[in-house]
């Protein structure tokens, strides 16, 4: 992360912890469940906590809203780019009886282009930002906005040296 806005934290989310608080963001949701006609989920990050929450609420329908902005360059992971529509959604109606689903609302640009299309959708998160937090609807967790979360599809497993080997 060489970019000079980068994160100064780093929080890693692991699958568990992950499962966990999107089964939480389903109790939030519960009382509500009979307005949603389906789900959509923002990819790629909402895709795992959006089937989680179907299941929880037993929600059938599921729909995706594919959107990029944030640069693919390894080295500056952090920076967000210009937003690209890869694929989008008819929102009928406003989007009225549907539940959007991502994983993190960072600065909330990717749900305010949502919202000019859906403004009657009800837009949850497992984990919010500041500066992004009034975007959403429902959330679980909220984490500083220097923060970098890192999930657990962006992390794999590996040899760690021990600690008398490092001397």
């Amino acid at each position: 992360m060489s970019h000079p806005d980068s994160p100064r934290r780093i929080f890693p989310v692991g699958w568990d912890e992950l499962h966990r608080n999107s089964k939480l963001l389903a109790w939030r949701l519960l009382d509500k469940k009979d307005q949603f006609k389906g789900i959509i989920a923002i990819t790629r990050g909402g895709l795992i906590p959006a089937g989680i929450i179907a299941r929880e609420l037993d929600i059938r329908l599921i729909d995706t809203f594919c959107i990029s902005s944030y640069s693919s360059a390894a080295a500056d992971e952090a920076a967000q780019g210009e937003a690209q529509i890869l694929k989008g959604f008819d929102f009928s109606q406003g989007g009225e009886g549907w539940l959007v689903i991502d994983e993190l609302v960072d600065t909330g640009r990717t749900i305010a282009i949502l919202r000019q299309h859906a403004p009657k959708a009800h837009y949850a998160t497992v984990y919010s930002k500041p500066a992004g937090r009034d975007m959403v609807d429902t959330y679980v967790t909220e984490v500083s906005q220097d923060t970098w979360i890192q999930f657990p599809w962006d992390t794999e497993a590996q040899y760690a040296t021990p600690i008398v080997e490092q001397r």
